[in-house]
């Protein structure tokens, strides 16, 4: 019947999951749903061909040059990786507005009032680049996926994420595009209510792909360059809302490989490209983040290191610093943020604990020590984690961080939640000004 739920485990068979999907949503369909089978017939394949100019994966400078235009920090900053604790209460806020229980000026007032609460406990912790905690995403493909045009969702097939949570993957059935900014204004509530940057925060083409139903009449390869070419859109739309730092995960970058390891140049050279083309549009002054999640990279370091994101996240307290050991045996030159602590844990890690993460990864000898460049930050974001856990894991994050800056950087000091700045988004100080705004001529680069 048309309210059974289906649900559908991960596995190696996709294309079967597709098409069971795919056959049930038909089957709503034909039970009485006529819109929805109109939308679907209106979804018909018509992807046109288009070529892309070489520039547009190219940042306008190249990152010796951009860095020192971005933010400038401290010695280890803090921030986090994205979500914040996902409450009843926010749960509550969602079901109501979509049930029709609530207009969308209060819906649009009680995610405000989550994002003003997420700001002021960072604030009052002291971590120095803040984000918005995403209180409005049940899902990180799948808030992308309802705004683009050319993906459907089914309203039951369920798919298993991990352990008992379970996802509606995107069905893609049409030519991907951008259709309005998808995240501009809670970046802009968030950053009204604070002087500190705070992050734009996207999902990454290739992850999206990754994790929805794709279609079968072109290749992923496009599929990937459709939804860069529209999250381009939106990393534009919030560096004109006054965004200097965006990031763009990509956890499902290396989930992607093929099993031969003969196609993984191939899968490898357009998921990079589609990476590149939705961040390439960032002007040097805005810092471009990537995190990426449980994996070994060391077999696809080269690949990592041509993403050209200005910083790099990564999961680490499981790993043993693994990662963070290959990196600096590569020489990666990009600022890194292993993460301190594991956010799949509900055990509060102390202060010493993160310290001496901190410490191993100075240790490595990683970026020759430029201490501003090592960032510290969770493994991941915090959506599963409850607050009680939260907020005393990240106090003693920052006050770890404050700590090994005082003892390796020659006691600089943490930045206060009260201090001040110039009037506007962002302080001109040592610690947030940039070191140029990324206007004039680069002095290293011809591209300026």
């Amino acid at each position: 019947g048309s309210n059974t739920k289906v649900y559908v485990k991960v596995s190696g068979f996709w294309g079967f999951e597709h098409f069971v999907l795919r056959m049930w949503y038909t089957r709503l369909s034909h039970q009485g749903n006529a819109a929805t089978l109109g939308e679907l017939a209106s979804y018909r394949p018509k992807e046109l061909p288009f070529e892309i100019e070489a520039d547009k994966y190219v940042r306008s400078e190249p990152f010796n040059c951009r860095r020192d235009k971005q933010i400038a920090m401290p010695a280890f900053p803090t921030t986090s990786i994205g979500s914040f604790p996902q409450t009843a209460d926010v749960r509550r806020l969602r079901l109501q507005y979509k049930q029709g229980r609530i207009s969308r000026a209060e819906y649009d007032r009680g995610i405000a009032s989550h994002i003003g609460f997420v700001i002021g406990i960072q604030e009052s912790l002291g971590m120095d680049v803040l984000v918005h905690g995403e209180s409005e995403r049940t899902d990180m493909v799948e808030y992308f996926g309802q705004a683009l045009e050319g993906m459907l969702f089914t309203q039951h097939g369920w798919v298993q994420s991990y352990g008992s949570r379970y996802v509606r993957p995107p069905l893609i059935v049409g030519d991907i595009a951008f259709t309005r900014p998808m995240t501009v204004d809670e970046f802009k509530v968030a950053q009204a209510l604070t002087r500190r940057p705070v992050k734009g925060m996207l999902t990454g083409p290739v992850t999206i792909l990754n994790w929805s139903f794709p279609r079968r009449d072109i290749t992923r390869r496009a599929q990937a360059l459709q939804l860069a070419l529209a999250l381009r859109q939106e990393v534009a739309a919030l560096e004109a809302a006054g965004c200097r730092v965006v990031q763009v995960d990509e956890p499902a970058l290396r989930e992607g490989l093929p099993l031969k390891s003969s196609r993984w140049a191939a899968y490898l050279g357009w998921a990079v490209d589609a990476f590149r083309l939705s961040t390439a549009v960032a002007a040097p002054a805005t810092q471009v983040v990537t995190h990426l999640c449980y994996s070994d990279f060391q077999d696809i370091m080269a690949a990592i290191d041509d993403m050209d994101a200005d910083v790099l996240t990564i999961e680490n307290s499981r790993s043993g610093d693994d990662m963070v050991r290959a990196l600096a045996a590569s020489r990666y030159g990009r600022d890194i943020g292993p993460g301190v602590y594991d956010v799949h844990s509900p055990v509060v890690p102390s202060v010493d604990f993160m310290k001496a993460k901190i410490r191993s990864f100075v240790a490595t000898g990683i970026l020759d020590g430029q201490l501003d460049r090592i960032w510290v930050n969770p493994d991941c974001g915090l959506k599963t984690r409850a607050w009680e856990e939260t907020i005393p894991a990240l106090r003693n994050m920052v006050q770890a961080a404050a700590e090994m800056r005082a003892e390796l950087a020659g006691g600089a000091p943490a930045p206060s939640p009260a201090s001040g700045g110039v009037d506007g988004a962002f302080p001109a100080t040592a610690q947030y000004g940039g070191g140029g705004g990324g206007g004039g001529a680069c002095p290293c680069c011809p591209l300026r």
